[in-house]
């Protein structure tokens, strides 16, 4: 199986899809074709589908199996969290498109990192609406009881994520030849301060707007749909994952790099791709609307999320510390997946403005 869809047999999937779903499928159309092959299936019962099929990245322990995803699906459909209906899982690589899993498609739209909201929604009660629907729901997903969902997701408390994170850091730097000094020196400040004694709660793993839909009411609000992408699910500490949904808001005075240093950033990067996103993230943080008029700062989704779910967020800074050390590690992954499959690295300047981030908080900057 390709990384790409140019393998993709449209007319066999459909026939295939036809005879599992009793139905005619009348389309398939490819939707995005990144980590994860998604393709849009439409019936002439006017019903809707999504396939997804892993491309890469999935055996490098950032992700649950394709199986255990589905799994984690079928149990949080008795629950008050929105996902989509599990209709099918298919592990037989003889199958056109498999292995897979089949869903039924969900309303709406993500709001991916970088980008703006649509038109309709920039405004101040929208933005505060899609805000505290989201951390809402991020509550919601850590009240649900465990029990359900033991026998099929493991426990991955703060120091096995932290170690998980510096492995796959050092499989980076082995593969790219970069070494990541500032990253380091936070991995090495995380490892001297993780919280004791942690709840175990259901987490998302990868809980951010770009992984939510939402959709307009008749008034133009708009309303959360969906949670997609169960693919990093496991049972975890809840504020670790709390740590990294505040990422993507803004906080009163947010410890961004200092004014030198992100100098000497842009002296050693001037012509790199990547520094157009960097200077953006600088300016607007990864997500650009929640420093608008409306959204709200991350004391009061805090505030929200501790009412919702009467737990307290404790050790703020080796929370976020260690959400922005585990994006990074992240990036530095995607990176060695490139550089071993033949091409250069893109995300160098990304990597090292979060590294920057995370060694202001981890030298007493606060991340609220």
């Amino acid at each position: 199986m390709s990384d790409t869809a140019t393998d993709f047999d449209a007319d066999a999937l459909r026939s295939y899809l036809s005879s599992v779903l009793e139905t005619t499928v009348t389309d398939t159309e490819v939707v995005s074709d990144g980590l994860n092959l998604v393709v849009a299936i439409s019936t002439a019962d006017a019903d809707r589908y999504v396939l997804r099929r892993p491309n890469k990245l999935r055996e490098s322990g950032l992700f649950v199996d394709l199986r255990t995803e589905y799994a984690t699906l079928k149990r949080l459909r008795d629950t008050d969290v929105p996902v989509p209906e599990p209709v099918r899982f298919c592990d037989d690589e003889s199958v056109p498109g498999g292995p897979f899993c089949l869903t039924t498609a969900l309303d709406g739209e993500p709001f991916p990192r970088g980008e703006d909201l649509p038109r309709r929604y920039r405004d101040p009660d929208a933005r505060r609406r899609i805000a505290q629907q989201s951390v809402d729901t991020l509550a919601r997903i850590h009240s649900l009881p465990t029990e359900p969902f033991e026998d099929v997701l493991e426990r991955r408390p703060p120091r096995d994520q932290l170690d998980a994170a510096t492995d796959r850091l050092d499989e980076a730097a082995r593969v790219t030849g970069q070494e990541f000094p500032t990253l380091r020196a936070v991995g090495d400040w995380l490892a001297e301060h993780v919280p004791p004694s942690p709840t175990t709660s259901l987490t998302h793993g990868d809980f951010r707007t770009g992984n939510l839909l939402f959709t307009g009411t008749d008034d133009g609000r708009p309303d959360l749909t969906g949670v997609l992408d169960w693919e990093t699910a496991a049972l975890g500490d809840p504020l670790a994952e709390l740590g990294y949904f505040l990422l993507d808001w803004r906080g009163a005075d947010d410890p961004r790099p200092a004014p030198d240093a992100f100098a000497d950033l842009e002296a050693r990067y001037p012509d790199h791709d990547g520094m157009t996103w960097v200077r953006r993230m600088h300016e607007h943080g990864l997500s650009p609307f929640a420093a608008d008029a409306g959204s709200l700062g991350r004391r009061e989704l805090v505030a929200r999320y501790e009412g919702a779910t009467g737990a307290r967020f404790e050790h703020e800074r080796f929370y976020v510390a260690n959400a922005t050390f585990g994006l990074a590690t992240v990036w530095a992954d995607l990176d060695r997946n490139r550089v071993a499959t033949g091409a250069a690295p893109e995300r160098e300047p990304l990597i090292e403005y979060l590294a920057l981030v995370a060694e202001r908080i981890t030298n007493g900057a606060s991340p609220l």
